[in-house]
């Protein structure tokens, strides 16, 4: 009789927990970029935009997800959180997965922030799909989906 009560309180523990992790990681689409909520760092990617023109601010001036080949393509990322030290890496891959470029910048937000990446090719990037994928510290945090047509 025991074992099937400590077995009762073992199983309804265990879901418990699964339950509360789940909740505590949960994702958020932030219109087409998937970021990851409560990370350990006070730091989250809130958007990621893409274009072929930067403004002063570090936004983008005419966000776009078509891009031509010999575009440089710009990526500013929105942060939310504040942290002394917060390491930022845009990974840029084609569609077959190859990895085209990977920049890393460290910052120190305060609160909203827009941080710029970039990749330019002058004999001009591949015709498909590619994506830039964001890591907070490592982490993903979130990716946006963009193509190149002719």
């Amino acid at each position: 009789m025991h074992t099937s009560r400590h077995l009762g309180a073992a199983i309804l523990a265990l879901t418990l927990s699964t339950v509360l992790s789940t909740a505590c990681n949960k994702s958020t689409d932030t219109g087409g970029t998937t970021s990851t909520t409560g990370t350990s760092t006070g730091v989250r990617v809130s958007h990621i935009d893409l274009g072929r023109s930067l403004t002063a601010d570090k936004t983008i001036g005419g966000t776009t997800d078509s891009f031509k080949p010999n575009d440089t393509i710009y990526a500013s990322v929105a942060t939310e959180g504040a942290a002394p030290s917060t390491t930022l890496k845009a990974r840029w891959t084609f569609q077959d997965g190859q990895v085209v470029n990977e920049s890393t910048q460290t910052i120190a937000p305060t609160g909203a922030a827009r941080t710029e990446f970039h990749i330019a090719k002058p004999d001009g990037w591949p015709v498909g799909k590619y994506k830039i994928e964001v890591l907070v510290n490592g982490v993903t945090a979130g990716s946006k989906d963009f193509e190149v047509a002719p």
